[in-house]
C-alpha cells in the first residue's frame, strides 16, 4: 500500500441479495438503490469524506418495442423490417461516405429532427417491407411502452450489488472515515430487510484482513523468539522476563497515538508488531551483560548494578539513533506513516523506561526472593530484618 492512487484510498460498500424471480427484479432493483442512498448519505456525514459515488449509472429512458408477429405477418412485413425502419428512422443508417479532401464524411438516412423530437412520433412511423413496395404504419404491427430502467447491473459472486465509493481529503486515509461511520452502518445494516447484506471491502477490509495475517505472524515470531532465548538462557523463566516489558511498549505505543490524534490502522498495529523485536533486543543486551558477570562469579547485587550502568549508554544510544530517525517522517511523512513512526516512538521511549527499571526489579525478585532463578556466583546475602 505504497503507492499513492485516488483509487486506493476508498471504502467500498457493498449491498447486495440473492437471484429473485422476474417479477420482482424491478422492486428488488429499487431496494438496492434505496439502501445504497442511505449508505451514501452515512459516509457523506464523516468529516474526512470528499466524495461518494455508487458504481451503478442513473436510471435511463427505455423504448421497448413489442411486435405483434400475427399482424406483422398478416401485413407482409417481417421483424427485420421493422427494426430496419425503426432504426433507421431513429438513430439513422449509413448509406455513403462522402470525401472532401483528407475527410471522409458519412451519408445517414434519417428522420428530420422535427419528425422525431418527440417520443410519441415513434408510433407514427411506417415499416418499409424489403422485397416489395408494402409500407404499414408501426402501431398496426408493434406495441410501444416507453419506461425507465436500469441498464447496467453490476454483480459480486452471483449477487445484484451496489458498491458505494468514499473517497477521503487529501492528507486522510479510509481508515479515518471508517472510524466516524462504523457504528452507523452497523445500526444501519441492522435494518436492512431480509435478503440483503452489507459488506465492507476497499482499503478498510484489507486492514482487517491484514491483521489477522500480523497476529498470526507475532504469535509465530514471539514463539520462535520465546524458544531461542529459552535455548539462550538455559531457562524458562528468564524469557519470560524478557517479555515483560512488551506490553508495556504496547501502551506506550497506545498512548502516542491517542495523544498525537493517529488512527489505529493497519500501519499502527504494523508499527506495534516491529516493536516486539526491538524491545527484546535491548533487554537481551542487558541479560547478556548479567550471565557473563553470574559466570564470571561475580556478586549478584553488584552484577545487577553494573549491568544498569555499563549498558545504559549502548541501549540509550540505540534508542535515540531509531527514535530520532523516525521523527522528520512522523512529521512529514504523511498519513500512511505516522501512525507507524509516532507508535514506535511512544513504544520505544516507554519501554526504554521499562527496560532500565523493569527489568531488574523482576530479575532481583526471582532470584532473591521467588528463588526461581538460581545465582551461581558468590552467595546473595539477604538485607537484615527490623528487630522486633
Amino acid at each position: 500500500m505504497t503507492v499513492w492512487r485516488q483509487q486506493i484510498n476508498q471504502i467500498r460498500c457493498f449491498l447486495s441479495n440473492p437471484q429473485t424471480p422476474d417479477s420482482v427484479i424491478t422492486q428488488d432493483i429499487l431496494m438496492l438503490r434505496q439502501i445504497a442512498e442511505k449508505v451514501r448519505s452515512v459516509v457523506q456525514r464523516s468529516k474526512y469524506t470528499r466524495s461518494v459515488r455508487p458504481d451503478w449509472a442513473g436510471e435511463s429512458l427505455i423504448l421497448n418495442m413489442n411486435i405483434q408477429e400475427d399482424r406483422a405477418s398478416m401485413s407482409g412485413v417481417t421483424n427485420a423490417d421493422i427494426a430496419l425502419s425503426s432504426s433507421t428512422a431513429i438513430s439513422g443508417t449509413p448509406l455513403a461516405t462522402l470525401r472532401q479532401g483528407d475527410k471522409e464524411i458519412p451519408i445517414v438516412a434519417q428522420l428530420r429532427l422535427d419528425q422525431r423530437g418527440q417520443l410519441q412520433d415513434v408510433e407514427d412511423l411506417y415499416v418499409f417491407a424489403a422485397d416489395s413496395d408494402i409500407r404499414v404504419p408501426l402501431r398496426q404491427v408493434a406495441t410501444v411502452d416507453i419506461h425507465f430502467s436500469t441498464q447496467r447491473i453490476h454483480r459480486l459472486e452471483k449477487f445484484r450489488t451496489i458498491t458505494v465509493f468514499a473517497y477521503p481529503y487529501a492528507g486522510f486515509i479510509s481508515s479515518d472515515i471508517m472510524a466516524d461511520i462504523e457504528r452507523d452502518l452497523k445500526e444501519l445494516e441492522r435494518t436492512l430487510p431480509k435478503g440483503y447484506q452489507l459488506q465492507i471491502s476497499g482499503d478498510a477490509a484489507n486492514a482487517r484482513h491484514g491483521f489477522t495475517q500480523l497476529l498470526i505472524i507475532m504469535a509465530v515470531s514471539s514463539s520462535a523468539i520465546f524458544l531461542a532465548l529459552v535455548f539462550q538462557f538455559s531457562s524458562l523463566v528468564k524469557p519470560l522476563v524478557v517479555f515483560a516489558v512488551v506490553p508495556l511498549g504496547m501502551v506506550g505505543a497506545l498512548l502516542a497515538l491517542y495523544m498525537t490524534g493517529q488512527a489505529f490502522g493497519f500501519m499502527a498495529f504494523l508499527g506495534i508488531v516491529s516493536l516486539i523485536g526491538v524491545i527484546v533486543s535491548h533487554i537481551i543486551v542487558l541479560f547478556d551483560f548479567i550471565e557473563v558477570r553470574q559466570r564470571a562469579g561475580d556478586p549478584f547485587r553488584e552484577a545487577l548494578l553494573d549491568a544498569g550502568i555499563m549498558r545504559l549508554r549502548p541501549i540509550l544510544i540505540t534508542i535515540s539513533a531509531t527514535t530520532f530517525a523516525l521523527v522528520p517522517l512522523a512529521f512529514h511523512g504523511g498519513p500512511l506513516w505516522q501512525p507507524l513512526c509516532f507508535a514506535q516512538i511512544g513504544g520505544l521511549m516507554l519501554a526504554t523506561c521499562g527496560t532500565l527499571l523493569l527489568v531488574p526489579v523482576l530479575y532481583a525478585t526471582l532470584v532473591m526472593d521467588l528463588k526461581w532463578i538460581r545465582w551461581r556466583g558468590q552467595a546473595i546475602k539477604a538485607e537484615p530484618g527490623p528487630v522486633t
